[in-house]
């Protein structure tokens, strides 16, 4: 994309508050996400999953050159990390129950802490620093 159409997407207020209401949608969905795998038995949550990362990848574009693309690029690590770390430690819970409980518990919380770390940053009208 070229620079002068950035810059200009930047200054626009009405695409910043557009991708501010896509940035909290997706942080919303993420939040129920993180919060429901704490909670046992919270099946639609890997839906929601799939539906913010679908919005974060596809709106990344429109956030190039904004404070925004920090908080899709953060979304977006956060989801890839998680399901990474999920997946290796899943195996545990075939082995021993105890340490696969553990080690999904430690994820989630860690995936929580950025999600609403995310949300404070984006509420401050600010990036999210990695």
């Amino acid at each position: 994309m070229r620079e002068d159409i950035v810059e200009a997407r930047a200054a626009d207020p009405l695409h910043s508050d557009g991708l501010k209401a896509w940035g909290w949608l997706s942080y919303v969905l993420h939040l129920v996400v993180a919060v429901a795998a704490v909670v046992p038995a919270a099946q639609p949550s890997i839906v929601l999953l799939v539906i913010a990362l679908i919005i974060d990848l596809v709106k990344r574009s429109d956030a190039a050159g904004t404070w925004h693309a920090s908080h899709f690029a953060w979304r977006i690590r956060s989801v890839v990390w998680a399901g990474v770390l999920y997946l290796v430690t899943a195996p545990l819970w075939l082995l021993f129950f105890f340490p696969g409980w553990i080690a999904w518990v430690i994820i989630s919380i860690w995936f929580l802490y950025r999600i609403v770390r995310g949300m404070v940053a984006m509420n401050k009208g600010q990036p999210v620093e990695a």
